[in-house]
């Protein structure tokens, strides 16, 4: 279970974010911070890999690097001051609708959707949305999500195709270029409680209508 020693491990992270602080505390990482997020992800799994078969079953292979990619960032601290997973199916990367979730020092932030879209599936989604958009509605003001996520998120165009605009006069959910949900609340109350992964499953289960309609547009 994550413990106050999950906190404790990131607020000092944040303060000495250097390769040589870093290992120096790797044993921390490794028990008080990797381990306990291993574990929930493990639990979360065995409810997720139900929902959707093509979700990977191993919890490493959901989990993010604590590394930052600093290759072509101004910022060149190496680590990261949070831990995240993605469970996709066919992977934590893939471009498929998902479910998200992120721990940092105070806060456990909780989604899923899409987060990146290419042209190809930006247009077979919003074709998707055009024949279904009643559908979609009511996923995205059902009392459920609009209680754990309030709304749905993502950038919009400025510029839609000719076709679309009727569409548009129903939602302009159909200008979106992603389409995710997210939640943010604190870490605190669940420190050694079992009662997290329930919380988290409950915001992925208000997610799921979502991912399913968004996955029929790539059937």
């Amino acid at each position: 279970m994550i413990s106050k020693t999950y906190t404790s491990f990131f607020k000092e992270l944040a303060k000495n974010n250097n390769k040589e602080w870093f290992h120096a505390n790797k044993k921390r990482y490794e028990n008080d911070v990797k381990e306990p997020f291993l574990g929930l992800l493990e639990a979360l799994l065995s409810n997720l890999t139900n929902w959707d078969h093509r979700i990977l079953a191993d919890p490493k292979k959901a989990m993010f690097r604590i590394n930052r990619d600093v290759r072509f960032s101004k910022d060149k601290t190496p680590y990261h001051n949070i831990l995240k997973a993605g469970f996709s199916p066919n992977g934590k990367k893939s471009i498929l609708p998902g479910y998200y979730l992120g721990i940092d020092a105070t806060s456990i932030h909780v989604g899923g959707g899409l987060f990146m879209l290419r042209p190809p599936e930006l247009s077979k989604l919003r074709n998707h949305i055009a024949a279904s958009a009643s559908e979609l509605i009511k996923i995205t003001t059902d009392s459920a999500f609009v209680q754990n996520f309030g709304q749905l998120s993502g950038e919009k165009a400025k510029r839609l195709d000719k076709s679309l605009l009727p569409t548009a006069e129903k939602t302009d959910l159909i200008y979106n270029k992603q389409f995710y949900a997210m939640a943010e609340f604190p870490l605190e109350p669940f420190y050694d409680s079992e009662n997290l992964e329930e919380e988290i499953l409950n915001h992925f289960k208000a997610i799921k209508p979502l991912n399913t309609y968004l996955n029929q547009a790539f059937e």
